[in-house]
């Protein structure tokens, strides 16, 4: 319990960042704290640098926080999304890594066309308003990362806790732990299999519980 409160702390005072939808899921990821492997001081400190970069963002552009996934696990970052020139990515790479906390830097931003980029905020900010599934949907990027959530939440010997993921145009990023490479199997299966994604990109290392 001491380990919860100590998380969900940090995410209210850091929440003060929130813009709307725009932020990571800091709040969701500090609810279910206590069941993951991480120990607390790297859950603080990847809650801190999460907020630090996307405080920075905001800074520069509210937009960017729409554009831009950020996931941290361990100090490890992913950064993932769609932005429509290489001067704003080269600005967020610039930004990630001048954080001494970060470990490693995974960049898996696309360049993509400015349509492509205004559809994926429109999607960002109308994603909890698509409840069936439909054609359309399954092309919609927070619609798959909504249904692949389910899928791990429920599959038997599977602690979903420990992942984060984001899908760019139908593309899985996922970063994270796994317990046994058996799990990890299991995960990509789940993802792989999921009606309407196209691709996985994993950032999952595999740390037996000790």
């Amino acid at each position: 319990m001491h380990k919860f409160k100590s998380v969900v702390a940090a995410a209210l005072i850091l929440s003060g960042l929130s813009v709307g939808g725009c932020t990571p899921t800091l709040m969701s990821d500090a609810a279910q704290a206590a069941f993951e492997d991480r120990i607390t001081e790297d859950q603080i400190t990847d809650l801190k640098i999460a907020s630090y970069l996307l405080k920075q963002l905001l800074d520069i552009d509210n937009n960017l926080a729409l554009d831009v996934g950020i996931d941290v696990w361990e100090q490890r970052m992913l950064l993932t999304g769609g932005l429509d020139n290489t001067d704003s990515l080269n600005k967020v790479i610039e930004l990630a890594s001048a954080d001494n906390r970060v470990k490693t830097l995974y960049n898996e931003i696309r360049v993509v066309s400015t349509a492509e980029r205004d559809q994926r905020r429109e999607q960002s900010k109308s994603s909890e308003k698509s409840t069936t599934e439909t054609v359309q949907q399954t092309a919609n990027d927070y619609w798959l990362e909504t249904k692949i959530k389910g899928q791990l939440i429920t599959a038997k010997d599977v602690r979903s806790v420990n992942y984060r993921w984001r899908s760019v145009m139908n593309t899985i990023y996922i970063i994270g732990r796994a317990r046994s490479q058996a799990e990890l199997d299991m995960v990509m299966t789940i993802i792989r299999d999921t009606k309407g994604v196209k691709n996985i990109q994993s950032f999952v290392e595999i740390k037996p519980v000790s």
